[in-house]
């Protein structure tokens, strides 16, 4: 079984910026940052840039390796801003950050125009909720910039005409098609399966359960299941009490293959991903 594990877990060597992610290695830590008013969980805590700053650096202080900067809120029910109001929340605080601590920063965003000027103020990475199939010239963006994507699977209501890891693998393929093409690597191209996107709570557990079946799509994987609708379903509780249950997720995607996790609470998920790291990647001691 341990061998099992380990050769899940490849080593993936990715560039963002000046700073290597080798994942594979470990777990890296992203740290969400909504600076929007209206996200599920934090909306409103983090729009002044003096707050968005300092509980960047909070992340940071607990074990985040990536900040995840979104100016725009995707939950259920979501009303679309303009590129203008979205660049108007994230580029202080991405400029502000590029100078203030040293981990790469990942604009969450599915407009081409906002990544690249997100990239231009610092930001290293780009996080799409639509795998970069909204937007045609995302991928062309990420190209032009060598920077990875984390692709994420979406689609509008929760209705599968297939078996909903082969249709999730589909879409796939199709966004590392388009990446391809555009003249991306293949290693900067990075699987989100989407929990809470395009899907029941019921088929959110279903995806978590067998997310290990797109390591065969031979690229890093990252999990984002932090305080999702789906753990409230299971424990009834509401978003800011659903910590453990984002735990018990983290610890299952990890095991699964998962190389990066997004994450509200870091704290606690780093200390969960570090203690899954020593059983899964192998444990190495402090001293």
């Amino acid at each position: 079984m341990r061998d099992i594990l380990l050769n899940i877990h490849r080593k993936w060597p990715v560039q963002a910026g000046k700073y290597t992610l080798n994942l594979g290695e470990r777990t890296y830590i992203m740290g969400i940052l909504n600076v929007n008013p209206d996200s599920f969980s934090d909306g409103g805590e983090f729009v002044d840039i003096e707050k968005a700053a300092a509980h960047a650096k909070k992340m940071v202080e607990e074990g985040a390796d990536i900040i995840d900067i979104g100016g725009e809120s995707t939950r259920p029910g979501f009303v679309e801003v303009s590129e203008e109001e979205e660049l108007r929340r994230i580029i202080p605080v991405i400029q502000r950050l590029a100078k203030e601590i040293d981990i790469p920063l990942s604009i969450d965003t599915y407009k081409a125009n906002v990544a690249e000027k997100a990239l231009q103020a610092g930001a290293a990475i780009i996080n799409d909720i639509w795998g970069m199939q909204k937007d045609p010239r995302m991928a062309e963006v990420a190209a032009k910039y060598d920077v990875p994507v984390i692709i994420m699977h979406n689609q509008l209501g929760t209705e599968y005409s297939i078996d909903i890891m082969e249709e999730m693998c589909m879409f796939f393929r199709r966004s590392i098609d388009m990446g391809l093409k555009a003249g991306m690597k293949r290693e900067n191209m990075i699987l989100d399966p989407g929990i809470g996107f395009g899907k029941t709570a019921e088929q959110n557990v279903v995806v978590m359960a067998r997310m290990g079946e797109l390591n065969d799509l031979g690229c890093p994987i990252l999990l984002g299941t932090s305080r999702k609708s789906f753990i409230g379903k299971i424990l009834d509780v509401v978003p800011k009490e659903r910590m453990e249950g984002t735990v018990a997720t983290t610890v299952m995607g990890i095991i699964q293959g998962a190389d990066i996790v997004r994450v509200h609470d870091v704290k606690e998920n780093f200390r969960a991903a570090k203690v899954t790291d020593a059983v899964v990647r192998g444990w190495k001691s402090n001293g």
